[in-house]
């Protein structure tokens, strides 16, 4: 009997991947250029499925909406749930349906731009697909990136996903108003976001009373 030893596709593999991943980056400069042209803050937000994103957005359109031009870009797999839930607060909201692409890329930005009137704006959020892996890797041309964590995930949450928060401009710390009820260690949080990303911004919020969300809006348009 002939044994037939399998095949290793794996330098394939990273070729495809590096490939991938500069022309990525290739995209994301020309988003960067563009958003520079309009004087535009662009910020990528990204979490954990259910960490908050939607409703610090929602927050956020409601008590800006009248003092900084704000519009949303939103990545989700499936559905546009969340875009219609935060036009109901007076702004342009376009959904990226990623279909089963686990993040959002720096093309699929560069689609969506034809749809805002960019020199009309002061601020677009980017609101990325539920994930805390492939995000990292991937460039969209933003301005700033926040990683969101919310005191329902578990403190040691920075350390297992090292890279999204070693990319990170900012940590948000949502959903503090149950920080409390859910035995939430503050310290212990704070010491492993200051590990993963040493002296990093952190901002610790709850979009339901509106706690920290201050800090947030300063972050938001740069300041």
């Amino acid at each position: 009997m002939t044994i037939t030893t399998p095949r290793i596709v794996v330098p394939r593999i990273v070729t495809v991947r590096q490939n991938i991943l500069k022309a990525n980056d290739e995209q994301a400069s020309r988003n960067r250029l563009l958003f520079a042209q309009h004087h535009l803050r662009v910020l990528n937000l990204a979490s954990s499925p259910g960490a908050g994103k939607t409703a610090l957005l929602e927050r956020t359109l409601k008590d800006l909406g009248g003092s900084t031009r704000l519009a949303v870009a939103v990545g989700d797999l499936a559905t546009e749930n969340d875009a219609v839930r935060l036009r109901q607060h007076g702004v342009q909201a376009e959904q990226i349906v990623t279909g089963t692409v686990c993040h959002l890329d720096a093309a699929m930005i560069g689609a969506v731009l034809p749809r805002f009137d960019l020199g009309n704006l002061d601020v677009l959020l980017l609101e990325n697909v539920g994930n805390l892996v492939c995000p990292a890797s991937y460039d969209l041309g933003e301005s700033a990136r926040a990683v969101l964590l919310s005191v329902t995930e578990g403190e040691d949450k920075p350390l297992k996903y090292p890279t999204i928060f070693n990319t990170a401009d900012v940590v948000v710390v949502t959903k503090m108003d149950i920080a409390d009820a859910v035995g939430y260690d503050r310290a212990l949080a704070l010491e492993n976001i200051d590990r993963a990303r040493p002296g990093v911004r952190v901002i610790e919020v709850s979009s339901k009373t509106g706690e920290g969300v201050a800090e947030w809006y300063r972050f938001v348009r740069g300041e």
